[in-house]
């Protein structure tokens, strides 16, 4: 990931347009001394600044232990990472030194550090135009990778929109062949209980049929048992046939 898209040099470019400003303030609150309103409301200013600038350096180096882990993930190594830990370390103890400066008391900075030093501390800031060329570089870079990922997102959305399409026609088609199984399934059924109205009917009729040759047969010779037997043969074929073959 080049320098211009990566997520820790545009932050990086943000704390340091603020350390700058910070600065710039930091001077006025030492030029302020024969104005005490104007110096207690800098000193206000100057102690939020520092306050806020802290808890984004915390942050960053909350994101750079992260990348540690797995510095290959976020295409940088581990001369990178120490360089990224030196940044932070130095921008906290810059703005460590003008806030203990700040609570000294002293519009000169007379406490716990001496004005030259305080100075000499503000001289390790980046020249303040070069500051600025710079964020407004990173700033065009910026919005070139916020660009870049919204073109991607928006081709992402696409993509799954199409394939939502795609798996609801399948959905669709399945829905049909399911609406398909079932009627056949519902003909098949209504087929096999008129099959089992006729075997029923079927059932009763010979069962009727017996009961007569039973009597009938009680009733006659041998001879003539032997022609009945010969008859509800002929009947029995001839039931048959217009049950099973009609």
């Amino acid at each position: 990931m080049s320098s211009a898209q990566d997520p820790f040099y545009i932050v990086k470019e943000e704390i340091q347009d603020s350390i700058n400003k910070l600065q710039s303030t930091f001077h006025q609150w030492e030029n302020s001394a024969s104005d005490p309103g104007e110096q207690v409301h800098l000193k206000k200013e100057l102690l939020a600044g520092c306050e806020s600038i802290e808890w984004q350096v915390d942050e960053l180096d909350k994101a750079i232990g992260v990348a540690s882990r797995d510095p290959s993930w976020y295409g940088i190594d581990d001369i990178e990472l120490e360089k990224r830990r030196r940044w932070t370390s130095t921008a906290r103890t810059q703005v460590s030194s003008m806030k203990k400066a700040v609570l000294s008391g002293g519009a000169n900075g007379v406490g716990t550090m001496s004005a030259s030093g305080m100075r000499r501390e503000l001289m390790r800031l980046p020249n303040s135009h070069q500051a600025k060329s710079n964020q407004y570089a990173a700033a065009q870079d910026n919005d070139d990778f916020i660009q870049s990922e919204s073109d991607r997102q928006l081709l992402l959305v696409k993509q799954q929109d199409e394939e939502l399409d795609e798996l609801s026609a399948s959905v669709q088609r399945i829905g049909g062949v399911g609406l398909t199984i079932h009627d056949e399934l519902v003909a098949q059924e209504n087929i096999i209980d008129e099959l089992g109205t006729e075997m029923d009917s079927t059932s009763n009729r010979l069962d009727f049929v017996q009961k007569k040759v039973a009597m009938v047969m009680k009733k006659a010779s041998a001879k003539g048992q032997i022609m009945m037997i010969l008859f509800l043969i002929a009947l029995f074929i001839v039931l048959f046939v217009l049950v099973f073959l009609t």
